[in-house]
């Protein structure tokens, strides 16, 4: 009986040891989450496109496929002429594959049944450039119009501005508003007689590309403006400092 006695007294003591260590280190959790400075950090730049996209379409329609074809033919070799002329390059003109439709006219007749006649064929190709003169694209892309007067039944699309350094400018972003996140922590800690610790949690914000001087919104999910030659990036980073 004694030894049991002594036994139980052994337990006991170590389950004391045991939730003291716990209890001591929950406690440390506590006040360690309970010390953090919270702080995001902002970075944004201003930026000039490098590439420019552009795309338009152009079609025809006849109840003869040959004829429709050789007129679209014709059509194509116009506005490749027209988009030379005005400097663009050969490797810089993409023709896609030609679209073929079958139109059909609906009718129903004074009985109620339904019946179609076939209308025509409807042909239609688009063409795209891709190119680092983004002067000559935009000029383009107002200027083709005036083959519509010649006749071609031809839609222009708005050139899209893309920029090739996007990932490093991204990075460097990333970097400044790390830097600037701690910036702010510093003087946070500062302000409340304390000192600055070690970083113990940091989130990426959203990265949104706006056109400049333009008013438009942020997206939840990110905004990418590619209407905009000139644009402005801006990215946000959430850090959780420890203050000591």
């Amino acid at each position: 009986m004694r030894n049991s006695g002594i036994i139980i007294s052994i337990i006991a003591g170590i389950s004391i040891i045991i939730f003291a260590m716990v209890f001591g280190n929950a406690y440390k959790y506590k006040y360690k989450n309970s010390n953090t400075i919270n702080v995001t950090g902002n970075a944004m730049t201003n930026f000039e496109s490098d590439i420019v996209k552009w795309s338009a379409s152009f079609s025809r329609k006849s109840m003869d496929l040959s004829e429709a074809s050789e007129q679209l033919k014709r059509d194509r070799d116009m506005v490749k002429d027209f988009l030379v002329r005005q400097g663009i390059s050969d490797k810089e003109i993409l023709f896609n594959a030609v679209n073929i439709n079958r139109d059909f006219s609906y009718h129903t007749d004074p009985n109620g049944n339904s019946y179609n006649t076939f209308t025509g064929y409807s042909l239609s190709q688009n063409v795209s450039v891709e190119s680092k003169d983004l002067d000559k694209v935009a000029n383009a892309s107002r200027e083709i119009s005036t083959l519509i007067s010649q006749g071609v039944e031809l839609s222009s699309n708005l050139p899209n501005y893309y920029f090739s350094g996007l990932e490093d400018l991204k990075l460097k972003l990333i970097s400044e508003a790390s830097q600037n996140a701690k910036v702010r922590a510093e003087n946070i800690a500062k302000e409340a007689g304390s000192s600055l610790g070690e970083l113990v949690k940091a989130d990426l914000g959203i990265f949104q590309i706006t056109g400049q001087n333009e008013n438009e919104e942020y997206s939840y999910g990110g905004a990418f403006n590619v209407t905009s030659r000139k644009k402005t990036a801006n990215i946000t980073v959430k850090t959780s400092y420890l203050s000591n």
